[in-house]
């Protein structure tokens, strides 16, 4: 990436902010939302992947250490913490082994098949919360399976959270959605990016001193968004995750018909 034009540099610090935004906004999409944009600057997907994963780790343990820091209330007892530690084990034990098998390629689908699966089921799911109709599957054994698919999509690529959300959504206060899922998305990156430095990729060092900063500046604008979308009633705040997850099958499917 160092033989890029001046515009190419600028249109790539541009998406690294949206990527920070929608990030700590929603506490997902960092990934699912900005790679697309940023392949049609450079089409080279592990030249953004390693930068996304440090912004993602950077990011998610600054936010939830700044939420949990110890302020006990008017009797003297700890606030509770914003990450549902029991749920969030409950789940990476169902998705652990499809991440493994992601990461070292185990076993290898077509990806075509594989993207059109997440984003027709990722498409059901935000068109149900966008008319305040939230699907339900009222199985464990579904949400297992769409847990799996996610894992799997994670270890191969990052993407896999719009499928992981639309699961931990039904279960989760919205007051602990975020952070929870950002706990989860610091452990599978970090077995990723183990994965990078195992596969000798390189991680784009030098290219953090200017891209960190662009991050920060979206992940401080979606701090105060993400605020305003919790002071909302609760109709509003699936509308607007609905909608995020709308707008990312839809990318998703146009990039698998192209």
């Amino acid at each position: 990436m160092s033989d890029l034009s001046i515009v190419q540099y600028a249109l790539i610090a541009l998406i690294f902010v949206w990527s920070g935004f929608v990030r700590s906004g929603l506490g997902f999409g960092g990934a699912v939302l900005s790679l697309p944009f940023l392949l049609l600057v450079l089409d080279q997907p592990l030249v953004f992947l390693p930068i996304i994963a440090v912004h993602l780790l950077v990011f998610s343990s600054l936010t939830i250490w700044m939420n949990n820091r110890k302020r006990p209330d008017s009797d003297g007892v700890p606030a509770e913490s914003t990450v549902d530690w029991k749920y969030l084990w409950r789940i990476l034990g169902i998705m652990i082994v499809p991440k493994l098998i992601g990461v070292f390629g185990l076993i290898t689908m077509p990806g075509n098949i594989l993207s059109a699966i997440i984003f027709v089921i990722v498409a059901l799911y935000s068109i149900s919360y966008i008319v305040n109709k939230p699907f339900r599957s009222g199985s464990k054994a579904v949400d297992a399976v769409f847990l799996m698919i996610g894992g799997y999509i994670s270890g191969t690529s990052l993407i896999g959270a719009p499928l992981i959300i639309a699961v931990a959504a039904q279960h989760l206060p919205r007051e602990k959605l975020r952070d929870t899922l950002f706990a989860l998305w610091f452990i599978l990156v970090v077995i990723k990016m183990a994965a990078f430095i195992w596969a000798g990729v390189d991680l784009q060092l030098i290219h953090h001193l200017w891209l960190l900063p662009c991050a920060a500046v979206g992940h401080v604008i979606g701090l105060q968004v993400h605020d305003r979308i919790l002071k909302a009633e609760t109709p509003v705040f699936f509308r607007v995750l609905g909608v995020v997850l709308l707008v990312v099958s839809s990318i998703g499917m146009v990039s698998v018909l192209g």
